[in-house]
C-alpha cells in the first residue's frame, strides 16, 4: 500500500519525466536562419570619444560652465580645474569625475550637469550610393545610415554589414535587419552580393 508521501513522490518523478521529454528532442535549424557567425548588434551605454562636443554646466557658476571638445588626449579643458579625462566615461561618470574635482578645493557641493551636443561622425563606404562622413544621431541603425548614404547599390548584400568600432581592432560581422545599431565613430562598410 502507498503512502502519501510515496505517491507524492511517483508524482513528482512523473512531472518531471514528463517535462524532460517535451524538453529533449532534437532542435531542428531553420533554413532561413542567419549563419552563426553573424551577430546581433545593440547600442550599449554611450560612451565618450575623441572628437564629442559636450555642454558642462555647473549651477550657480556660469563662469565654469560652457561648451567643450573632447581632444585628442581624450579629455576636457575646464576654466578653473584644467584637464579632465573624459575618455571611455558615460555623462553621469564625467559629471560625477567633475564634482568629484570641484568639491572642497573650488566649490561646496557643486551640482554639475553634462550632454553631449555633437556627437563625433560614423563612416560608411561599401556598395552605397554616396559613400563617406556623416553626422551620427542618438538611436541610428544602419538602415538609417545607408538611407543618409543614398540608399543600396544593386550589387548590395542587404543580409550582413561589417562594422568597425572605435573600441574594436577588427571589422566585425553582423545581421543587417532593422535593429543592427550604429555608435558615434564606426566604419561602417556594405559588402557587394554574390549573384
Amino acid at each position: 500500500m502507498m503512502t502519501l508521501r510515496t505517491l507524492g513522490t511517483v508524482l513528482l518523478a512523473a512531472a518531471f519525466l514528463a517535462l524532460s521529454a517535451c524538453q529533449s528532442g532534437t532542435g531542428v535549424q531553420r533554413s532561413d536562419a542567419p549563419d552563426a557567425s553573424f551577430q546581433q548588434r545593440s547600442a550599449p551605454a554611450y560612451v565618450l570619444g575623441n572628437g564629442d562636443r559636450l555642454r558642462v554646466t555647473v549651477f550657480g557658476h556660469p563662469d565654469l560652465s560652457g561648451e567643450f571638445d573632447v581632444d585628442g588626449t581624450g579629455a576636457i579643458s575646464l576654466p578653473l580645474v584644467g584637464q579632465v579625462e573624459a575618455l571611455g566615461l558615460t555623462t553621469p561618470e564625467l559629471e560625477s569625475k567633475i564634482v568629484e574635482t570641484l568639491d572642497g578645493d573650488y566649490i561646496l557641493n557643486p551640482r554639475v550637469s553634462a550632454e553631449v551636443i555633437n556627437y563625433r561622425p560614423y563612416y560608411i563606404l561599401g556598395e552605397v550610393g554616396s559613400p563617406g562622413e556623416y553626422p551620427y544621431t542618438s538611436g541610428l541603425t544602419v538602415l538609417n545610415a545607408v538611407a543618409a548614404a543614398g540608399g543600396f547599390t544593386y550589387r548590395a548584400n542587404k543580409k550582413v554589414v561589417y562594422i568597425k568600432s572605435v573600441e574594436a581592432g577588427d571589422e566585425q560581422t553582423y545581421t543587417l535587419d532593422t535593429n543592427t545599431a550604429v555608435k558615434p565613430g564606426d566604419t561602417i562598410r556594405i559588402g557587394e552580393r554574390i549573384f
